[in-house]
């Protein structure tokens, strides 16, 4: 009956001290996980880009999920690099709503305003190289593909040279002449 009892007493010991070292690992994996999503939360919000009070994080295992809105693709991609370089954060799944996409737009107008920066420069560029027109004396303003010329030249035959250069670039659609000849 001793050894009964001893044995009873060991088993429960033991299996009290088997769950007393699963609840610790339990309680230090959880102590673990609130000090990652306290750092995570602390990251987002002391990063003046983006707006933290709608990212939520939520940490099991060290694996930290990304939940609520953000204005753009890039702010979500900032949230998910934030988050990654800390300390003791295995992976991110990066479940933001972008909720501003870009329009088509606005990205044809800024497809359209950097082809005429381009056609402006380019057109500038030729006229100052060309020997036989006065290109500091011609302003070159384009919108839509459209280019005018403003400004003065000696001559008719440097007033149509200069149009010509400006026709003769690439992606221009029109020229408007208001150079005016002063002979």
């Amino acid at each position: 009956m001793k050894k009964t009892t001893l044995s009873v007493v060991m088993s429960i010991v033991l299996g009290s001290m088997a769950f007393g070292a699963n609840a610790a690992q339990d309680w230090q994996d959880d102590a673990k996980d609130a000090w990652i999503d306290g750092k995570a939360e602390t990251t987002l919000l002391l990063n003046t880009n983006l707006n933290s009070f709608d990212i939520n994080t939520d940490v099991h295992d060290g694996n930290v999920t990304l939940t609520g809105k953000v204005n753009s693709s890039v702010d979500k991609a900032l949230a998910e690099e934030l988050v990654k370089s800390l300390d003791g954060v295995k992976d991110v799944d990066n479940k933001l709503s972008v909720m501003k996409q870009a329009s088509d737009k606005d990205t044809n107008d800024l497809a359209e305003s950097l082809t005429d920066s381009k056609v402006a420069t380019v057109v500038k560029t030729r006229l100052l190289f060309s020997a036989d027109v006065s290109g500091t004396d011609i302003d070159v303003d384009v919108k839509k593909s459209v280019v005018t010329l403003k400004g003065t030249v000696s001559s008719d035959a440097e007033r149509d040279l200069a149009l010509t250069i400006a026709k003769n670039t690439d992606d221009v659609k029109d020229v408007v002449n208001e150079l005016r000849v002063i002979k």
